[in-house]
């Protein structure tokens, strides 16, 4: 008799766990290790030359970056096969809205890329004086944190879509859902202080996202480690058909 931990449901949540733990671990990488230690906030010189003397570090950064993305995919795809039977329009929707996040971050990645141009020793550089090469490396690294921003709406209203889905399911406990469902209202908050008040946006953050933080990770160690209530999924795709 097949084992039920090999059922269809339960790979996928165990594939949508993993994944999802590799993405909060290249994400935290990315902002704490790299960005936290090389960025300094309202000094540019520093800033150039951190970036500068720890390029290697700045590219795994940018790589550790777009493997979010790739490992992202597959994610959608599971919480996708996961969740559709509470509601297929509403499961298709949450990767509507995953799909633009992923596009927006992917784009922003080369705000991280242009940085390496700026500190670099390329003759046409000479062009430019020392100081404005700095400042504009300063911007791009701050453009970023704003299309990152901007990127959280769209993986704001995931949230809440999938949120609302694992609440609904029957399959997956309801603290999950109500817990992404805060994690949605915390990166919209965020995202919406960034662009409307960025003054509110620098006292709030990071502390708004500590809750997103907690629900992402409770999901993905759930998926890992205990899956989904598989009979309770079929009696939800018996429903649905």
């Amino acid at each position: 008799m097949k084992s039920k931990n090999l059922e269809p449901p339960q790979v996928w949540a165990r594939v949508a766990g993993v994944m999802y733990l590799l993405i909060i671990a290249t994400g935290a990488f990315g902002e704490i290790v790299v960005r936290g230690t090389l960025f300094v906030s309202g000094d540019p010189s520093s800033t150039a030359a951190n970036i500068a003397a720890s390029e290697s570090l700045w590219r795994v950064g940018i790589v550790g970056d777009i493997l979010q993305h790739v490992f992202d995919i597959p994610v959608m795809l599971a919480l996708y096969l996961i969740l559709k039977p509470v509601n297929k329009n509403l499961a298709r929707l949450a990767i509507l809205f995953n799909l633009i996040q992923t596009a927006v971050l992917v784009a922003n990645s080369f705000n991280l890329i242009m940085p390496l141009f700026l500190v670099g020793n390329a003759e046409y550089l000479k062009a430019f004086a020392p100081n404005q090469l700095h400042v504009w490396t300063q911007l791009f690294v701050r453009l970023h944190s704003y299309g990152f921003g901007v990127g959280l709406v769209f993986f704001g209203l995931t949230c809440l879509v999938v949120g609302y889905l694992i609440f609904k399911s029957g399959y997956l406990p309801r603290i999950l859902g109500i817990l992404m469902i805060i994690a949605g209202l915390c990166y919209l908050t965020n995202s919406l202080a960034l662009l409307l008040a960025p003054t509110v946006a620098a006292v709030i953050v990071p502390a708004i996202l500590l809750p997103a933080l907690v629900a992402e990770l409770s999901l993905a160690l759930w998926l890992v480690i205990k899956g989904i209530r598989v009979e309770a999924w079929k009696m939800r795709v018996v429903e649905f058909a």
